[in-house]
């Protein structure tokens, strides 16, 4: 946030709509980044943190508010590869904070961080976050983001995003470690339909999410833009809280091919379906850039209310 506010998230969010920012991968492959490395995104920002930068300020350009960082696949497990341990992790998590901070700061409205908690299934690489099939319990999956969160938290961002969530298991073991945080935190799902990537009714994580004071925002993201409305209907129905959602540009990952596939969705054009149906947070994921989110941008100037006259 730019010094000289003081409002915080929670209550930027309830005057809002806020906008967030787009792909953060994809940008940086727009900026000829190098994306073959298992770890994606997270190897710039190891090896090129200005890259990083540069992507945070052309998503603001564009119109954003809200900068997500680049720490959604920053994971012990998913740098032990390439061996780096947990103080080098700790660095990673707290530099994607700064970055993200040092963009938002040069821009004169306000701007706020969201840290990003991406899921188990991005730390292995092999696209599991959109099947959510880990065979891994609750306890489990709380001890493995524990770190991550707990390191994020203490560096100061505005919100955690717990993102691209792919089952229920998952999605109760984030929300369990956020409680009791004092930390703003969202749960943005990842479904096909109403039906978490694992197969599972998504209505019973927005409902979990509903107990935990800490969750200011329920949602998706990273689906096809076709299953959003509906979803952010429900999301705002059963959780009583803001919605959070942005979809991919409407393609589909496959890990194989290491490739997307199908075509591509204009995600601006949903924004007024899902201001309708009770959403606060809106943007893109995977494959939307920044000409995407200044037209999700220009679409939400357009439901502003007009100035008083004096």
């Amino acid at each position: 946030m730019v010094p000289g506010l003081s409002r915080t998230f929670a209550e930027a969010l309830a005057a809002g709509p806020l906008v967030l920012d787009g792909g953060l991968a994809t940008q940086l492959e727009a900026q000829g980044e190098d994306l073959s490395s298992s770890v994606w995104s997270a190897q710039v920002l190891a090896d090129d943190p200005d890259a990083v930068l540069a992507a945070h300020r052309a998503f603001f350009a564009a119109g954003a508010q809200v900068a997500t960082t680049a720490s959604y696949q920053v994971s012990s497990r998913g740098f032990a590869s390439v061996g780096l341990d947990s103080l080098h992790i700790s660095r990673l998590l707290r530099r994607s904070v700064r970055i993200a901070r040092q963009a938002g700061d040069e821009v004169a409205d306000e701007t706020w961080v969201a840290a990003s908690v991406g899921p188990y299934g991005a730390a292995l690489g092999d696209g599991s976050e959109y099947r959510g099939d880990y065979g891994l319990s609750v306890t489990q999956l709380r001890r493995w983001h524990r770190f991550g969160i707990q390191v994020l938290a203490d560096v100061g961002p505005d919100v955690l995003a717990l993102e691209t969530v792919p089952c229920l298991a998952e999605a109760e073991a984030l929300l369990e470690e956020v409680r009791g945080l004092s930390r703003p935190s969202w749960l943005s799902m990842t479904c096909v339909g109403d039906r978490t990537r694992a197969g599972e009714p998504v209505a019973e994580a927005f409902a979990m999410a509903a107990e935990v004071d800490e969750v200011v925002a329920v949602g998706v993201n990273c689906l096809d833009p076709a299953d959003t409305p509906a979803l952010v209907a429900l999301a705002h129905e059963l959780s009583g809280k803001p919605v959070v959602v942005y979809p991919n540009a409407g393609e589909r990952w496959d890990a194989t091919a290491r490739r997307w596939t199908g075509d591509r969705t204009v995600v601006a054009g949903h924004v007024d379906a899902w201001l309708d149906a009770g959403a606060r947070l809106v943007g893109g994921c995977c494959r939307v850039g920044p000409d995407e989110i200044g037209a999700v941008a220009a679409a939400v100037a357009r439901r502003a209310p007009a100035p008083t006259a004096v």
